[in-house]
């Protein structure tokens, strides 16, 4: 006998707010209990919800462009706009991540440290080169006039990586944000990657195709590192993938340009 699960619809309209308010500080209206009752099959929505959220970024950088502001705070201000407006949510995975991962020496020791709101030297370095990176790999961008697109295929694509990690790697621990969120099927990933690979291809033409085998190879070597250290994934593994692939694409579009 089917459960309400196996009937479900793939898609549903609601999950595009479930999606962008698990994601950002955004002001969006949920429907709690039918996210709650969608869980994971909302994460198709990923990629639509980093699209929103760049696209937030992008209109502040271009006011500030129009009001004469140099390109490199422009590109400092656009970053900014991209950490405020997710409350630092992926940051704060990336940190916790190297914390864990490299500070602890078994699964269990790793993942107390990575729920630890403390942050190490892992964690400081990390943050410090992920903002670096990205910062300069924005300014370039913007730079040679393509603002636009590298903020929003970024953010799309860095964000729907994340549903086949959901998908492919076990939880970690048996509770926390991911395993409360739960885990997709394969069809919901596919889904997801199929939507962040068509903008990305829309806006970039054949170069896209550079930005889609980074995003697959970036979090295949998160996946296969979290496997390793602590045999499966977290929120934190989550937010450190999107963190990973965000800077891979941006440092690749910096390069084509």
């Amino acid at each position: 006998m089917s459960n309400n699960n196996d009937i479900a619809p793939l898609m549903a309209f609601s999950d595009i707010p479930a999606a962008l308010g698990l994601l950002s500080r955004v002001p969006v209206s949920v429907d709690t209990e039918r996210a709650t009752a969608r869980g994971a099959k909302a994460a198709w929505a990923y990629p639509i919800a980093g699209l929103i959220i760049g696209f937030v970024a992008c209109a502040i950088a271009q006011i500030t462009l129009a009001l004469g502001v140099p390109t490199p705070l422009v590109a400092g201000l656009t970053l900014a706009t991209l950490v405020i407006i997710t409350g630092a949510m992926h940051e704060d995975g990336l940190a916790d991540t190297l914390d864990g991962l490299w500070g602890g020496w078994d699964k269990d020791h790793r993942l107390k440290i990575m729920k630890d709101s403390y942050i190490g030297v892992y964690g400081v370095a990390g943050l410090a080169l992920s903002l670096a990176l990205r910062w300069q790999a924005l300014t370039i961008a913007i730079q040679h006039d393509m603002l636009w697109p590298t903020v929003l295929v970024t953010a799309c694509l860095s964000r729907a990586v994340m549903v086949p990690v959901m998908a492919r790697l076990p939880h970690a621990r048996e509770y926390g944000l991911s395993h409360s969120v739960g885990r997709p099927d394969i069809k919901t990933a596919q889904i997801a990657v199929a939507i962040a690979a068509v903008i990305a291809i829309f806006a970039f033409g054949w170069p896209a195709l550079w930005l889609l085998t980074i995003a697959a190879l970036a979090p295949l070597v998160c996946a296969a590192i979290a496997t390793a250290k602590i045999e499966g994934q977290t929120g934190d593994i989550l937010g450190a993938t999107q963190q990973v692939t965000e800077i891979a694409l941006l440092l690749t579009i910096a390069t084509l340009l």
